[in-house]
């Protein structure tokens, strides 16, 4: 019982693991905790303190930030600079990977992690100078050696020359302090006199990297002094003098506040970054320390990203105008695929300075200005409408990351409406000028953006849901801190005065909490797993599939797929829908010339919808096509084909199979095929036999490349069956019939549990004599997972990781005995590929295809 429970509890644990709302729980855990943490720590300041703190900053402290700021950003230009000098020296000029690091890192420092990751960043600038994802790979993780190996040194020193600082705030000995910072220190040198000896190269089975020289991961050290130093020093030098806790306690302290700001997904760590500092540096109730926190975030986020915007827009200008020399041609070749990325950060600053605009009271003297020109009713729109724009620019974001040009006209309608308001509800130029700034800036990047139809602006992944809910949260914060001094009733609801600022932040929370709660509920709901509802089968795929000589082609016949048919009608693709991609099932069925074209059919449908496109489990007939698309060609596994001209049962290899046939003719079962014209009185036993199979496999129907058990399918099929002496079918499966006997094959073989254990060889012989009795020239027996992937040091990375998981991943699946079990009948191997787009759009690929068959993670175990 114990056994047949485990897959159970296994899918159980896995359904709750796979939840989208389990993946956003504990970020948005930590943002709520953040929110009433920095509420509690700042309840005795007023918003009119933090004005007036920030009035008197004084303008040496300003520059001294603002120095420590581009050192940090010089340590990490440096990261990716040192790192491709060990990886791939001579790929590129010096300047791309320098210029490169520091303005992908100021663009995903606005973003935040949830949306972009250094290697994704890396691998779309890389990618256009020849680096494959192993290099770029090479490159992120010797460029995070650096980071590690600065905190390291960083940490061991002070805890070994400043005894007092981890101490402070947590109850550790000094002595413990000391020894574990002197732990740190000499694992620090003894990484670099490991790296001297020459053993400079990590390897496993599936992948090797070079670690880099002694000099060369000193100076990744240096660069990542350089980058966290100045980072720590930006927002010590803007705190007030007097707060007390001396640098080895505020380094402990702003790392940790780096740490859960990056756990929180919001985007630059916005709340949980402010709550850990002030709460770990004692410094509730001051104004003057969350006036340093707003500077800080403007110097160190807003700033670079705002330089790096400022350098993009004018390197599209003089890109469309063709006004470049060769080095600036370069900077752009690198810089330009990481111009949907800025838009969404554009996108999001603009929705958060108009978002965070709303919440904070109106300038009152601007407000008197309006007052003998703009009715009240037209404020209090304005205010509203304001809100509702920043809300929306931070979903559209989405769009524009995708690179939708529905979404860039959206953007810039919004952005339009944003300037008016921005002027209307108040006369706040500044905001009107920043709305202004960031219509030009996407005006200068039109070209990045191309028509996608038929997907919805407002439906977002996990991700953006997540950073979105935390960034609400703290915007939402805000407010409340700056209206902590007015007391909360109903009637703040319906106060319509030119002194209601209170009043239009609630109101213009509760439209912004309307509409965000909304694109969630619909993003949720359209994310769910797709109930497979059964399509119609046009005839001229049927016509077709049985004119095809190939026997995959019935698998068209699933009613799960859509289909694109060539206008002359001599070939189709059949194909599903994800979301995200446009997946094939095999190659084109049909005429070859026509075939052709529909693969570049789909490509352009994939690409006006702003999808990717693959083709799962191809042949070698249509690669020259697929590699005219630019896509990539990984090798899944092989195809087994027997030969069935004078196939028998004789040899040593097919002894059980003889043996189980031998035996099942002596019990008295009988083979027999029935023709499909005459499975209707039979299919309620198969289907008896069908729903107790699944049942002993704790398992489900599958999809997309495998056929699942409904009338309607398999009535299209002949029928192998086995009965028992009392006539009780307790075995059958479907067959496959390619055209003019060209090949044989089937999909579902399904047993009763009582059934005996020869049952399945048995059916599986007399299918395959019967096979070469009735003229077939081929017997297929389907695809043996990563076999023939070749796990060698020079190949691919795909193809390492491929062999290793074919090599090693017996626990899971059983590849080596699934093609060792084809093997005894001596077939003919032919390869199996997955064309698809290259670097990390493999893996997602291969996921989306796991969804389509099984379900996901849990089908898949099942």
């Amino acid at each position: 019982m114990a056994d047949a429970k485990t897959p159970t509890v296994v899918a159980r644990v896995l359904r709750v693991i796979e939840h989208p709302a389990v993946k956003i729980v504990i970020p948005v855990i930590i943002g709520i905790i953040a929110v009433v943490v920095l509420h509690k720590l700042a309840s005795h300041v007023s918003w009119a303190d933090v004005r007036g703190d920030l009035a008197a900053q004084r303008p040496w402290v300003l520059l001294a930030a603002l120095g420590c700021t581009a050192l940090s950003f010089s340590g990490i230009a440096a990261y990716d600079f040192l790192a491709m000098r060990a990886v791939a020296p001579k790929a590129m000029p010096a300047r791309v990977p320098m210029v490169s690091g520091a303005a992908g890192y100021a663009i995903s420092g606005l973003l935040g992690v949830s949306y972009l990751t250094g290697t994704a960043v890396r691998y779309r600038v890389y990618s256009a100078f020849g680096l494959d994802l192993v290099k770029v790979s090479a490159v992120v993780a010797i460029s995070w050696s650096g980071f590690v190996s600065a905190l390291l040194l960083l940490f061991g020193a002070l805890l070994t020359l400043h005894p007092t600082g981890l101490s402070a705030i947590l109850p550790i000995p000094e002595l413990v302090e000391t020894t574990l910072g002197s732990l740190l220190l000499a694992g620090y040198a003894g990484y670099l006199i490991w790296l001297a000896t020459g053993q400079r190269r990590l390897s496993s089975h599936a992948y090797s990297l070079d670690l880099p020289r002694p000099a060369q991961a000193l100076g990744l050290t240096l660069a990542g002094l350089l980058d966290v130093s100045g980072a720590a020093l930006t927002l010590y030098v803007l705190l007030p003098a007097d707060l007390g806790p001396g640098l080895p306690v505020f380094a402990t302290v702003f790392v940790a506040a780096v740490m859960l700001g990056i756990l929180s997904h919001a985007p630059g760590g916005l709340g949980a970054f402010e709550a850990t500092i002030i709460a770990g540096l004692g410094a509730a109730g001051r104004s003057d320390v969350l006036a340093s926190l707003v500077l800080y975030r403007l110097i160190y986020t807003v700033l670079p990203f705002a330089i790096a915007a400022f350098g993009l827009a004018i390197a599209a200008t003089l890109a469309n105008r063709g006004r470049f020399h060769v080095a600036s041609s370069t900077l752009w070749r690198a810089l330009k695929p990481v111009v949907p990325i800025l838009a969404a950060a554009l996108a999001m600053l603009a929705g958060i300075v108009l978002l965070v605009s709303g919440t904070l009271p109106a300038e009152g003297t601007r407000l008197e200005l309006l007052r003998d020109v703009v009715p009240l009713g037209v404020i209090e729109a304005s205010h509203l409408v304001g809100s509702l724009v920043g809300a929306l620019l931070i979903v559209v974001a989405a769009g524009l990351y995708r690179k939708l040009y529905r979404a860039w006209l959206f953007a810039m309608a919004l952005i339009g409406i944003g300037l008016i308001a921005s002027l209307v509800k108040g006369l706040d130029w500044v905001e009107a000028l920043s709305m202004a700034a960031t219509f030009a800036t996407l005006r200068l990047l039109r070209p990045a953006f191309y028509r996608a139809e038929g997907i919805a602006l407002f439906r977002l992944d996990r991700r953006w849901i997540l950073s979105i809910l935390v960034l609400a949260a703290a915007i939402f914060w805000i407010g409340l801190f700056a209206y902590d001094h007015v007391d909360y009733r109903n009637a703040l609801w319906w106060q319509f005065s030119w002194n209601g600022d209170a009043s239009r932040f609630l109101r213009a929370s509760l439209i912004v909490a309307i509409v965000l709660a909304a694109v969630v509920l619909n993003s949720i709901i359209s994310h769910r797993p797709a109930i497979r509802e059964l399509r119609e089968i046009p005839d001229v795929v049927r016509r077709l599939v049985a004119n095809s000589e190939d026997t995959e082609a019935n698998i068209a016949l699933t009613g799960d797929k859509l289909f694109l048919v060539s206008p002359d009608e001599t070939a189709f693709i059949a194909y599903a829908d994800t979301g995200k991609s446009l997946i094939a099932k095999g190659d084109p069925v049909g005429e070859v010339k026509a075939g052709q074209a529909l693969i570049w059919a789909l490509r352009e449908r994939a690409y006006r919808a702003g999808k990717r496109v693959a083709f799962y489990a191809v042949s070698p007939t249509y690669l020259p096509t697929y590699l005219d698309l630019g896509l990539s060609i990984l090798k899944i596994g092989e195809v087994a084909r027997v030969d069935l001209r004078g196939f028998t049962l004789d040899g040593s290899k097919r002894k059980d199979l003889r043996q189980a046939r031998n035996r099942a003719a002596r019990d008295g079962f009988v083979f027999a095929v029935v023709p499909c014209a005459e499975t209707g009185p039979i299919l309620p036993e198969l289907r008896h036999i069908s729903d107790a199979w699944l049942a002993r496999k704790q398992g489900e129907e599958k999809g997309f490349s495998l056929g699942a058990f409904t009338e309607g399918y398999m009535r299209n099929f002949d029928v192998a069956v086995l009965r028992d002496p009392d006539g009780r079918i307790v075995a059958f499966a479907n067959l496959f019939q390619g055209a003019n006997r060209h090949e044989l094959s089937l999909d579902l073989m399904r047993y009763l549990p009582e059934a005996p254990h020869f049952a399945m060889d048995a059916l599986f012989a007399e299918m395959l004599l019967w096979g070469a009795e009735t003229g077939y020239r081929w017997a297929s027996l389907g695809a043996a997972p990563f076999a023939g992937v070749e796990n060698r040091e020079l190949a691919p990375l795909w193809n390492r990781i491929g062999g290793f998981i074919y090599e090693h991943g017996e626990h899971f699946y059983r590849f080596e005995g699934l093609r060792a079990y084809k093997e005894k009948f001596d077939p003919v191997w032919s390869p199996n590929y997955l064309a698809c787009p290259g670097g990390l759009a493999a893996p997602q690929i291969l996921y989306e295809v796991n969804v389509l068959v099984s379900g996901g993670l849990r089908g898949l175990m099942k």
